[in-house]
């Protein structure tokens, strides 16, 4: 089951001697004030200095050996050593750190939210590792900043087992996104009212390492032009550009050019998210990469029966973040992107906004339907198709994901009667033109000239068995809270081939018709 790659560099052995590389983000303006109290809204910094805060007797939940290994540099056995526990927890501040928390604003559900800042997220450092990657290390929970407003700056055990989950599952779906190296358990406990009802509890304290070549987001530009630190925001621009963006000449089109780029990423990303059904549950413009990366995994879900109106977020009562919004937010939060650097764009520039949306909008249609069309096993697109399938989701409300893994794994000749076993498939064929779906299927696919074994070994490389189901994600999480963590790296190994079928997976249900309870779990913004 495992997908661990050979090594062909040295690893460090002795987690002492991990050093960060000088911090490039040390350029930008950092606030002198070093006092952690929270700073309601301030002016002229990206950052400001905050170290960790410690944690009582931390213990390793679990780590990811790709992401150590071939990112970081370490050998598997570092995660035996105490230096690397604390390291995680933020009780071993090592010399080389810069531990900052980044100031940003950002457009919540629609509404501009004035300064967030990293409330719970601490910025370790760089780290360039052996292929000339550079990458920033962050603890998520690692306590308060001075962009906490009313937190505690803490994680706990069942959201970041969530995120950790995640987002190495992301990565292995081929999504862009952050990446997880370790999660760590205390045993200080914080109080969270899970749905914002009145009923608070005691939770465990947690810490995830999370990694990304870059942390700023659309809301680290709208702040700085909201509060007119112009100077700042030109600093910023300039930054990204050089560092993420090299390849964009620095002539009177550099913003253009690099809102271009924005775009296309996003409008990458958001394509790949409807692709699997996953449904972000927050896109604030706060929570936007500028690389477009997944980040910021709070209430996410993945749609397992189709439904455009999905929410996977509790406190999200109006659907505006639902699985069928994602495209139209996205693209507002490029318009919010744009508003941002405005004051760098000339007034042809400008006008030349709205014809780039739009086309970024078309862009995203048709890579939608290139993107259905291949899960159907189709080199090119075949709307006419595509319109059938959505129209057929949308009545029989089938599982989005085993209803494409059920076509991958069915001889055609087999799709006119499909066995009661394929629930994702038999329940999408109840429909009255399902008939008319597998015929206009097998006329399109006879056109291709490829055998049959060839287009479901295809389809079968691009749509997943096994996603991170919310009652998959609670069971871990139930094991963990009573002290099981070995269901954390079980989980994490079957998430890492998601492709394959594995008897472990099967064994418990990952494959098979949710369990009834899954559709009483509620997920919100708390953690």
């Amino acid at each position: 089951m495992s997908t661990r790659t050979e090594i062909k560099h040295t690893l460090l052995k002795n987690f002492k001697e991990f050093k960060f590389a000088p911090c490039k983000l040390l350029d930008l303006p950092i606030e002198t004030n070093r006092d952690n109290y929270v700073r309601r809204n301030i002016h002229g910094v990206l950052f400001s200095h905050v170290d960790p805060s410690p944690l009582s007797s931390p213990i390793l939940v679990s780590f990811s050996y790709e992401a150590l290994t071939e990112i970081l540099d370490l050998d598997p056995d570092v995660t035996k050593q105490p230096e690397f526990v604390d390291f995680i927890a933020g009780n071993n501040v090592i010399v080389s750190s810069t531990p900052l928390a980044h100031r940003y604003g950002g457009h919540q559900f629609g509404v501009w939210a004035m300064q967030l800042g990293d409330g719970r997220a601490i910025l370790l450092g760089e780290y360039i590792n052996s292929k000339g990657e550079r990458w920033e290390l962050q603890l998520k929970g690692a306590g308060r900043t001075p962009y906490s407003r009313e937190g505690d700056g803490r994680a706990v055990l069942r959201s970041s087992i969530r995120e950790y989950l995640c987002s190495e599952a992301m990565f292995y779906l081929g999504i862009p996104t952050s990446r997880a190296g370790a999660i760590i358990v205390s045993k200080d406990k914080v109080i969270r009212d899970l749905l914002y009802d009145g009923h608070p509890i005691l939770e465990s304290a947690s810490v995830v390492l999370r990694i990304a070549p870059t942390w700023f987001r659309i809301g680290s530009f709208e702040l700085l032009m909201r509060n007119g630190d112009i100077t700042v925001l030109e600093n910023l621009t300039s930054f990204v550009i050089k560092h993420h963006f090299p390849e964009i000449p620095d002539d009177d089109n550099k913003i253009i050019n690099f809102l271009r780029k924005v775009f296309r990423l996003n409008s990458d990303l958001v394509v790949a998210w409807q692709s699997i059904g996953f449904t972000h549950g927050v896109m604030n413009t706060d929570n936007i990469s500028i690389v477009g990366l997944t980040i910021d995994y709070g209430p996410f879900g993945f749609m397992e029966a189709y439904d455009p109106l999905y929410v996977p977020n509790h406190s999200d009562s109006e659907a505006r973040y639902c699985y069928g919004n994602q495209v139209k937010i996205m693209l507002f939060n490029l318009l919010m992107l744009t508003q941002a650097v405005s004051p760098f764009l000339k007034e042809e520039q400008i006008q030349e906004i709205p014809s780039l949306l739009r086309g970024e909008a078309n862009y995203i249609e048709t890579k939608l339907e290139e993107t259905f069309s291949k899960k159907l096993g189709f080199n090119k697109s075949v709307p006419e198709l595509v319109k059938l399938l959505i129209t057929i989701f949308e009545e029989t409300k089938a599982d989005f994901v085993m209803t494409f893994r059920d076509l991958s794994e069915t001889p055609l000749s087999d799709l006119k009667s499909p066995s009661k076993n394929l629930w994702g498939l038999s329940s999408f064929a109840k429909h009255e033109q399902y008939f008319d779906f597998i015929e206009l299927y097998e006329r399109h696919f006879n056109e291709t000239g490829r055998t049959d074994s060839e287009r479901m070994e295809e389809m079968c490389k691009i749509n997943p068995c096994y996603i991170l189901r919310n009652w998959m994600a609670q069971d871990v999480i139930k094991a963990a809270e009573n002290g099981d963590f070995s269901e954390v790296d079980k989980m994490l190994e079957i998430l890492k081939s998601p492709f394959s079928r594995h008897p472990d997976a099967e064994a418990k249900g990952y494959a098979s018709i949710p369990p009834s309870w899954a559709k009483t779990l509620c997920l919100s913004c708390s953690s």
